[in-house]
């Protein structure tokens, strides 16, 4: 009984690594929404702080993927501004005044779900 569990425990584990790496085009789309209706009126910068990690790994994640930079200028540069968003020393930090934080999370937002359209059309995916 033992061995069962354990095994379905590292079976649920792998479960989740998998998904962990891949692209949920639902998600991001839902993320990137919820993002992207924050006001700054009534958003706190822990909601905004909230948001950060989780969209910037998707950006990452989609900054991984193959998007066709290589034959596309307009894609290069969005992936340039993506690679330079996600960057740890571009991200706000304490310091970061509640709007500059704002501003970056919606940048963020608004590129990740220009390269989630250019990823769900290479691949032939409903568009977000």
């Amino acid at each position: 009984m033992t061995v069962a569990s354990t095994g379905k425990a590292m079976e649920l584990a792998e479960d989740s690594e998998a998904d962990d790496s891949s692209i949920d085009v639902a998600v991001i789309s839902s993320q990137t929404e919820t993002v992207l209706h924050l006001r700054m009126d009534t958003t706190t910068r822990a909601a905004m702080d909230g948001h950060l990690p989780g969209l910037a790994k998707q950006l990452n994640r989609l900054l991984g993927e193959d998007l066709g930079a290589e034959d596309d200028g307009e894609v290069r540069e969005l992936v340039r501004k993506g690679t330079r968003l996600v960057d740890l020393t571009n991200r706000p930090t304490a310091e970061t005044p509640a709007f500059g934080t704002f501003l970056y999370l919606r940048d963020v937002a608004l590129l990740t779900r220009r390269l989630l359209w250019i990823y769900s059309e290479r691949n032939g995916l409903d568009a977000p």
